[in-house]
């Protein structure tokens, strides 16, 4: 059973939210689940969860705001989209937005709850033993999770942090997609990968915005992406 953990569930079709709040609740977590978008603000802010599961379809606010701002009001916690919108460029506004993960709707619940273990592992291991990575002027540190790009601090989401540390453990080097998405988000992924596209792209806007001389990310069309020095 994973360990026991702070989730805030926004979802307003009452039957579903009764029937995940209940699973996860078997499996241990402490669960607030609220109907709202404004009610998922209030909560976020009261008992500032680890994890987030957002339904986009609220019946007060857009569910891609609301992503948006939970971003702001919690830099580190893992954020889900839960939708049953599954056209690609929905979920892409969503992982914008601010979203680590999504999932469709009809929900399988097999698979949410695996999607919840591996981001509760991998938040609870994220104290990097002290590591510290530099390629060319971008340098990691993995314990206070801080990046910095010729001296300037780099501001990143927790999964553009892992993301970026994974192709700097191995600068030069072609890491495949498979591990990418294993290493960063859940080793048994089946899905789509537009999740990774999403980040890499956020990745090299961020990277390009701070420096003229940042590493970059390159891809190796049907294999993954390569981390180069400027």
């Amino acid at each position: 059973m994973a360990r026991m953990a702070t989730l805030l569930l926004v979802e307003d079709d009452r039957t579903i939210g009764s029937l995940v709040g209940h699973r996860l609740r078997d499996e241990g977590h402490d669960v607030t689940w609220v109907l709202t978008g404004a009610e998922a603000l209030d909560a976020a802010l009261r008992t500032s969860p680890e994890l987030v599961l957002l339904d986009l379809g609220l019946p007060d606010l857009d569910g891609i705001e609301v992503c948006r701002r939970l971003r702001v009001f919690l830099p580190e916690a893992v954020l889900v989209v839960v939708t049953a919108r599954d056209e690609e460029m929905d979920v892409v506004e969503g992982l914008e937005a601010g979203a680590d993960d999504y999932l469709t709707k009809p929900l399988r619940f097999t698979e949410l709850v695996a999607r919840v273990r591996a981001h509760l592992r991998r938040v609870e291991g994220r104290d990097g033993s002290g590591a510290r990575l530099v390629v060319g002027g971008l340098t990691m540190d993995l314990a206070a999770r801080r990046a910095e790009l010729d001296g300037h601090d780099l501001v990143l989401r927790a999964k553009e942090f892992d993301l970026l540390a994974r192709l700097a453990q191995e600068p030069g080097v072609v890491v495949r997609r498979e591990a990418l998405m294993s290493d960063v988000w859940d080793e048994h992924w089946s899905g789509s990968t537009k999740t990774l596209d999403v980040h890499i792209v956020a990745l090299r806007r961020k990277l390009v915005a701070l420096s003229e001389r940042a590493p970059v990310i390159e891809t190796v069309r049907g294999h993954g992406y390569r981390l180069e020095p400027a």
